[in-house]
Order: C-alpha cells, then structure tokens, then sequence
C-alpha cells in the first residue's frame, strides 16, 4: 500500500517535471534542427554563386579548360560530389563529380532535385549572365550613356551530401535527450524524496482505513500531538469505536429482517405456486365448461325458431365465440409470459401444416363471403409445428377480420438462396399505415376497433405471433399501406423433410367433399356436460353418434355398434385412463387404424409430446363446431 502511494506521489511530482524538461528538449532540438537547415543551405547557395562567377569569363570567352579548372576546385570542398556547368543552350560544357544530369532541361522534366534530396543530397542551379557595363558612345547623336543589357551565358549547378548535417542533427537530438534525461532523473530524485516525508503519514492512514474496511475496529496507537496527521488518527480511533457498536447493532437488526424476508420469500413461492396451479387448473376447467356452452349454442343454432329468436341465438353465438377467443388469447399470453412454452424444433412439412390451418379457418372465410385460397407448397421448414401453426392461424384470423371482400392468400417461396422460407399471409384488406407498422404489435391494441368490438377480438394475437416468432427465432415481417391491403411474412429456416417421412404429395389444399351425414361418430368423453353438448350437436348434422365415458363403455360399444367411422375422445378419462389408450385399445379391437381424434384442453409440455408421439390431430378445447366439422369432413373415408 505505501509503494502504491509513493508511486503515486512520485508520478504527480515527476508528471510536471517531465512536462516541463521534454517541452524544453523539443524546442532546443528544433530551434538547433532549423539553424542547422539554414546554415546548410546558405553554404550551398554560396558554393553555387561563387561557381556562377568564376565562369562567367570562361563562358563568355568559350575558355572550357578555364572552367574545368573552377570545377575541380569547387568539387574539393567538402561535401560536394559534383559541379556542372551549361552553355546558353543546356548542354553541359564542363564538370567534376558524379552526377546524373546531363542536360539542363532534365533538371524539372525528371524531377531532379526531389530525387537527389530523398537521396540525401542537395542540388542548387543558379543561371551565369553577361555584367552590366555602362558605354559612352562619342558618336552619338546627343551625349548620353548608354547601358547595354546583360546577355545570359549559361548556368551552374551543384551538388552537395546532407550527410554531415545529418549527423549534426543527430548530435542535436542526442544532447537534447541527455538534457531531459538529466532533468528527469533530478526531478524524480525529488519526488521520491517528498513522497518519502509526505507519504509515510499518509500510508499509516490507509493502513488503519483497510483494517477497519476489513472489519477490525481496534484502536491503533495514537501518534504524538507533533506529529503529522495525528488529530486525523485520532479521529479514525473514535469513528472505529462507533462502528463496532453500530455493527453489533446492525446484526441484530440484519438477523430481525432475514427471518421476515425468508417468511415472506415463502409466502412469495406459495403464491407463485399457488399461481400455476391456478393457471394449469385454468387451462383445462375453464375451457369445458366454454366447450360445452359452444356446442350447446351451435346444436341450438341448428333448431328452428323465430326470426327474433334466431337473432337471439347469433348475438349468442358471437359473444360464446369472443369468450373462447379471449380464454384462448389470455392463456396463451399467460404461458408465454410465465417462460412455460416448451419449444420443439423439427422438419415441418408445410404443404401438411397449410392444409391444417385451411381445414380450421375455411369456414370462417366462407361465412364472412371471403376466399380463403393457400397455395400447395413442397417446402420443408425448421420450426415447431404446433407453434407455427398457431401463429399462422393467428395471421390468417386477422386478415379475414379486416378485409370485407376479395381474398386472403397463403404462400411460401423460398428466401435466401434456398437457405430459408418465407411464408406469406396476404389480404385485400383495409390495410396499416406506416406509423402503424410498430403498434400493432402491441397488447390490446386495435387500428380499426376504437369502439372496442369484440368481433374484432381483443387485440392479442399479433402481440402472440410476434413474441412466438422471438420464442422460434424466426423474423416477422409486414408489409402494407391504407387501401392496398396487407402482407404478413414468417423467414424461417429450411429444412430437408424427416428422414422418416415422405414429402407430401402436392395436391390442391382443399376440403374433403361431402357433409357429415350418416357419418358413425364414436365420442369418449367423461364429462357428462360436455358429453350431451357435444353428442346433441353431431346429431344435428346427421351423424349416427354413440357416447362413452371410459374405455370400458368405448369397448362394449364397438361390440355392441360395430366399428365406427370416426373416434373422437376427451384425453382425460378418469384418474388413470387417457384417450391416446383408449384409442390404441380400439383400433387393436376393431384390427385396423380406425381415425382417430383427440379433444382436450391441456396445453402443458408433456402432454403435447404425448399427443405427437401417438400421431394424433389434436383439437383445443373449446373446439369451434366449424372447426370440429370440417375435421370430421377430412377425416371421412
């Protein structure tokens, strides 16, 4: 801890110091680099003016050997590697050295002197003219002096090495180091004897401070009313004393609050608990009783009655229809909130998962005058197929709701080279405007339902599709303006289909032709409510239905009855019987695979594995009756 402080107030002296010693070095050696510069090229320029004016006789007389003899000499002075002179016309008449100029007009057509400077060497040319002299012309007209002007005789040059300025600037640089070395090896002598006197009062300071951090609160010996700091420490003394009472106190308060955090944290996981249950209880109880009323309402709606009635029974219908939609939307936020939505990823054949969403929604589309038409695809796609098909139903549900006439389409194409599928959901709706593009996502929120119609629903399942798409890792995208309609699209992985499937044959993704009439339905459901509701309703479409409230009574009525068409059963049949026995258990009766359906409203993990493991189409309660119809219409033989 002392080192570190010594150090530190080593650095804070020494910092200025430098500061102050490399500020000055670096302007020594500058100023010294500048003088030196100048004085190198005013030695060159002189060398180059007296060449200039020794030849100027040799040039005017044509003396070549005159002017040989002005080069030598100058090529002795030291530096100098080479002296040339030019005639009038540029061609070289004399020179010493070596040199690669041969001609003047080289000088600026080969960039001469920047080549020769990166080279380490100086070129300086100065032009040689005729002198001035004044002449009295006797015969002249009128007396006068008459000035003739100077001729040019030709032109000098010179080369000189910068190699002994370099070497001047070197030993330039090198004292100006030793200069800063010195000053910062006294400044630092200095600041270590400073820190030595200032710190070590300092240092028994942090010493004290660290052992009461730690927790020690003993007392240190108190110094002499002289020394340093010392009505610091004593200070530090009292404030260790009252810390160990303060932290004596402090324990047994921290004790008190533990025991009531750890009651309430128990409290806190009862209710969490507590929660769940509810929400697993909710999943189920809650949607037989809204199955039940449903079919009730849908075997009502078959009955004749007065037109008053009949419009009784449709504002019946509807709001039966906005409670499911609400049960189903709230249950399934709650799950997604809660983290409880199990992911399973595996190949899905979309051309299969298309046509399950057609089969669901056709009849909405058709009772609202719409055109539902999903094109056959033979593209495979990594994703969960229950949640996928979820968040398709949900986006296919939206455009039918906003979109009065025309038709919603449903497509995939390949994205991404091949890489992975985008599926489309477009409409001929209303359409979103931009600064809508975001909201819509929200919970609750509704562009075209300010009134608050739940025939439009609640506003929840695009906020379900886009925290689906988050839980997938798959990327939502949207595209629309008002008035053009919209287009939703899912980018989602590509997939080579299941090693143990075949791709599914490309045919158009239609409804299975026909009604239900005179279909053989056997329904196994122990719930005695939800057992008439649903036998009532199959009856009113003509179907020859027969009930059963365990695998016992299903057994005694395939006897009794012969093999039916059509099973369809309640998952839970009782404390420890399931509809996917009860189906294997008929089907191994009757010798073949009867069809088979499963109507539940569980929605917990294990539950759906089970369900996909037995390789059963499996419908959430409560079961729209369209929905239930147009499955037993597929499923007819």
């Amino acid at each position: 801890m002392g080192r570190s402080i010594r150090a530190r107030m080593a650095l804070a002296s020494v910092l200025p110091v430098l500061l102050v010693v490399l500020t000055t070095a670096s302007i020594f050696w500058r100023d010294r680099v500048r003088d030196l510069e100048d004085s190198h090229q005013q030695r060159v320029g002189l060398l180059v003016h007296q060449v200039a004016l020794f030849s100027a006789y040799g040039l005017f007389s044509g003396n070549t050997a005159s002017l040989q003899g002005v080069v030598q000499d100058m090529q002795r002075e030291p530096g100098v590697r080479a002296v040339l002179v030019f005639d009038a016309a540029g061609a070289v008449v004399a020179s010493s050295g070596t040199s690669g100029l041969r001609r003047l007009a080289d000088l600026e057509a080969l960039d001469y002197i920047p080549q020769q400077r990166a080279q380490g060497f100086d070129v300086q040319a100065e032009p040689v003219q005729s002198s001035v002299v004044p002449i009295e012309d006797l015969y002249a007209g009128e007396p006068q002096n008459r000035v003739q002007s100077p001729r040019p005789l030709g032109s000098v040059l010179i080369e000189v090495s910068r190699q002994s300025l370099d070497a001047r600037k070197r030993e330039a640089l090198l004292t100006a180091l030793a200069v800063a070395a010195a000053g910062i090896m006294l400044g630092g002598l200095l600041a270590f004897r400073l820190g030595n006197r200032v710190v070590r009062p300092m240092v028994r300071m942090s010493q004290m401070v660290q052992r009461i951090g730690q927790g020690n609160f003993a007392a240190d010996e108190t110094t002499a009313a002289g020394e340093p700091m010392h009505e610091l420490q004593v200070s530090l003394n009292q404030m260790a004393r009252r810390l160990a009472w303060s932290r004596d106190d402090l324990e047994r308060q921290v004790e008190t609050v533990t025991q009531a955090l750890r009651l309430k944290k128990e409290q806190a996981e009862s209710a969490t608990l507590a929660k769940s249950r509810f929400l697993a209880a909710a999943s189920h109880d809650l949607r037989q009783p809204s199955h039940a009323l449903g079919m009730f309402v849908a075997r009502l709606g078959q009955l004749p009655m007065e037109p008053q009635m009949r419009q009784l029974v449709d504002n019946l219908e509807i709001s039966v229809q906005a409670m499911q939609d609400l049960l189903d939307s709230l249950l399934d936020l709650s799950r997604l909130d809660a983290g409880n939505v199990p992911v399973r990823l595996a190949p899905v054949d979309l051309h299969e998962l298309l046509g399950s969403v057609r089969s669901t929604l056709d009849t909405m589309a058709e009772a609202k005058g719409l055109r539902l038409h999903i094109c056959p695809t033979g593209l495979w796609a990594l994703s969960d197929s229950l949640l996928l098909q979820r968040m398709l139903s949900n986006l296919v549900i939206n455009a039918i709701r906003y979109t009065e006439r025309g038709t919603v389409l449903v497509a995939c194409r390949p994205h991404g080279q091949g890489q992975s599928v985008r599926i489309e959901v477009r409409d001929s709706g209303i359409g979103i405007a931009a600064e809508h593009h975001e909201d819509i996502f929200k919970e609750f929120y509704q562009l075209a339902n300010r009134a608050g119609d739940r025939n439009f629903g609640l506003g929840l399942g695009l906020n379900i599709v886009q925290r689906s798409a988050a839980l997938l890792n798959h990327q939502i995208g949207l595209r629309s303006s008002p008035g053009c309609g919209t287009c939703f699209s899912i980018i989602l992985q590509a997939s080579a289909p299941a090693p143990h499937q075949a791709p599914s044959p490309l045919g158009p993704l239609q409804p299975a032709p026909g009604d239900v009439s005179g279909l053989q339905v056997l329904l196994i459901e122990d719930n005695a409510n939800v057992r008439v509701a649903v036998l009532g309703l199959l009856q009113t479409w003509g179907c020859r239905v027969q009930g059963a409230a365990s695998r016992a009574e299903a057994l005694q009525l395939l006897q009794a009855h012969g093999i039916p068409d059509v099973i369809l059963s309640d998952y839970h049949l009782g404390a420890s019987e399931t509809g996917i026995d009860c189906i294997a258990a008929l089907r191994e009766q009757a010798g073949r695979a009867i069809p088979a359906c499963l109507m539940s409203g569980e929605t917990h993990e294990d539950f759906l594995q089970a369900v996909k493991n037995a390789d059963l189409p499996l419908l959430h309660k409560p079961v729209r009756p369209a929905k239930l119809r147009s499955l037993l219409r597929h499923m007819r033989t």
